[in-house]
């Protein structure tokens, strides 16, 4: 089971934290690539979270199911409108299994990186491919590693320097193990937390699919289906899984 990063503190301020992602631009083209691989059919997301996309998903008329590790983050998601509707699952997302066949599992906002290995992250894609009905899509949203922006002998680039916010990513080049350190000032003390991670590449997500048995059909550098090119910082990737 991996470490449960998101308790006590962290998960009480989650929505707060990341507040520019709950708004309509962050969401509504994400919802609108979302609402159209479910057609219609069931979703799943893989680390529901609050519910940041599986509450307005729902509202969109998608039948949508969850994993999730944290106890936390799903008691504030059941605190919120619709939020007891939702089935959600507690456990791993590599591993936990729930009833039914979906056409749509989706896993977004760089989560697939909180799998500490390369065997837990195939066996998120394995476990996604056992989830989908024939035809069904899986999505994926994730960073492309910023490693080029690192000069010759650094392991550590800062990502955030607001007021009320410092944040510093630092790289094993080695490992792929890699954390990301947060500073947040709140009620004028500053409370910090790391988030470790291992960062992986398009190439390697797409040969992780393979395994598992989907092939890709889609990636972008972002939620409006912009190319995905050379300075890309982000992308989102669709793979399929068979219809026979």
């Amino acid at each position: 089971m991996p470490d449960n990063h998101f308790d006590g503190w962290v998960a009480q301020s989650y929505d707060a934290h990341e507040a520019d992602m709950f708004e309509p631009a962050a969401l509504d083209p994400m919802l609108d690539v979302l609402t159209e691989l479910s057609g219609a059919g069931r979703a799943l997301e893989f680390a529901i979270g609050t519910g940041r996309v599986a509450l307005p998903l729902a509202a969109r008329g998608v039948d949508v199911a969850g994993i999730e590790l944290s106890d936390a983050m799903v008691r504030q998601l059941r605190a919120k409108q619709g939020g007891d509707a939702l089935d959600v699952a507690i456990g791993d997302m590599s591993t936990t299994r729930v009833a039914g066949r979906f056409s749509l599992v989706y896993l977004v906002f760089n989560t697939i990186m909180n799998l500490m290995t390369q065997d837990a992250q195939v066996a998120c894609f394995e476990n996604a491919a056992h989830h989908l009905a024939p035809g069904g899509h899986f999505v994926v949203e994730v960073m492309v590693p910023d490693l080029r922006r690192l000069h010759p002998g650094e392991r550590v680039r800062a990502f955030a320097t607001d007021p009320t916010h410092l944040g510093f990513d630092e790289y094993d080049l080695a490992t792929q193990a890699a954390a990301s350190h947060h500073h947040y000032l709140e009620e004028g003390a500053w409370r910090s937390f790391t988030m470790p991670f291992r960062y992986v590449w398009p190439a390697e997500l797409d040969l992780m699919a393979r395994i598992a048995g989907l092939a890709l059909v889609d990636r972008w550098q972002g939620w409006d289906r912009a190319p995905f090119e050379h300075e890309s910082r982000r992308h989102v990737s669709i793979w399929q899984k068979p219809l026979a």
